[in-house]
């Protein structure tokens, strides 16, 4: 049967591959990059830097396939419903075209397989449509949430206290924080809106690559620096990834 490899790749440095990642990397027959369109370069690049310096397979091979992008407009959840469908009828194609019955594929995913990404969602739908027959293997790795502690050298969990992930989106929904709260897939709104009193605020972006930027300090007096920065930092690249930690007391 095919098998289908979910590498965790780590926040943007080759170097969060692990052991096990790259150990997963030479074992498999077909590497599945995932083109994300000249704006989104550098996510490529990142895979393929990767390749370059951890594959020492000669077998394996190198699938390149433009990735769908996702319609910002209109319902979010009927948005992302008609992407991860686009992205399932790529996935099935590659892991049925350009694999043997017995051989392996690996998807690269940014971060960690199991947090704020969908790989793992829509192999399981292609799987239940029965459109190709697989087993899938994940390898965890370093999230951009252990990045940005990392970075700002500091825990993300106070001591006996919970920590809430969660998202721009569901932050903009409530405007309150549940408890010390990682934000991920912020556009900035809720950054810009939430109320500041009593918060203080971790901010990275680009974690773990030579743009890396960071800013902490109380909400109230960094967020205006933070929100120039994401502007600016987004009109010179054309994208941006950041997360933050926002904590009250």
């Amino acid at each position: 049967m095919r098998k289908v490899t979910v590498i965790g790749i780590g926040a943007g440095d080759p170097r969060h591959m692990t052991v096990q990642g790259i150990e997963a990397l030479n074992a498999v027959d077909a590497v599945f990059l995932l083109d994300k369109g000249e704006e989104k370069a550098d996510l490529v690049h990142v895979r393929e830097a990767i390749c370059a310096r951890f594959l020492t397979n000669p077998a394996c091979r190198r699938v390149t396939a433009a990735s769908p992008a996702r319609d910002a407009g209109g319902d979010y959840r009927v948005g992302v419903d008609a992407w991860h469908a686009e992205k399932a009828s790529l996935y099935a194609r590659l892991i049925r075209d350009e694999l043997g019955e017995d051989e392996a594929g690996a998807f690269l995913v940014w971060g960690d397989p199991a947090l704020y990404d969908s790989t793992l969602r829509i192999l399981d739908a292609i799987r239940e449509s029965g459109a190709v027959a697989f087993e899938t293997v994940v390898i965890p790795g370093i999230s951009a949430a252990q990045a940005l502690a990392a970075a700002h050298r500091i825990p993300l969990n106070r001591i006996g206290e919970p920590v809430h992930f969660t998202t721009g989106r569901k932050l903009r929904e409530t405007m309150r924080l549940a408890a010390d709260s990682v934000v991920f897939l912020d556009s900035g709104e809720a950054l810009a809106t939430i109320p500041a009193d009593g918060l203080h605020i971790w901010w990275g972006a680009y974690l773990g690559t030579g743009d890396e930027v960071l800013v902490s300090g109380p909400l109230a007096e960094v967020r205006e620096e933070i929100l120039r920065l994401r502007r600016e930092k987004r009109a010179a690249k054309g994208w941006i990834m950041d997360i933050y930690l926002l904590r009250a007391g």
